[in-house]
């Protein structure tokens, strides 16, 4: 399995990004998904994650209500959309696959795969 983030760049705060991830070497329908980011000198923390069939989701507090998560299995392609950018979000954002396809853990120990990351970076 081999997953692929994109999307990432600079936007201004209170502008929108669309993060993808696309998964190759199995179907995405077996898997639930996950968005983790990064910033520097920080720990890796969650961010949103979604069941293998898109119906349930998942969402850290500080991006309730302006991140969301859609999922394409047809395409095997997971997205974050993320909205109302604050400098706060800045960071390297991960997808992640967790073999328990019902999931929508928190915690980076329960995804299987990893993509390689994209940097958002938002100015204020």
């Amino acid at each position: 399995v081999q997953l692929q983030a994109s999307g990432g760049g600079l936007v201004q705060a209170g502008g929108s990004l669309r993060l993808s991830c696309a998964m190759s070497g199995r179907p995405l329908s077996s898997y639930a998904m996950g968005w983790f980011r990064q910033a520097p000198g920080k720990e890796r923390e969650f961010v949103g994650a979604v069941t293998w069939s898109g119906t349930m989701t998942s969402y850290a507090d500080s991006v309730k209500g302006r991140f969301s998560i859609s999922r394409d299995n047809a395409k095997n392609t997971v997205y974050l959309q993320m909205n109302s950018l604050k400098p706060e979000d800045s960071a390297v954002y991960y997808c992640a696959a967790g073999s328990h396809p019902y999931s929508r853990s928190t915690r980076p120990s329960d995804y299987d795969y990893w993509g390689q990351g994209t940097l958002v970076t938002v100015s204020s």
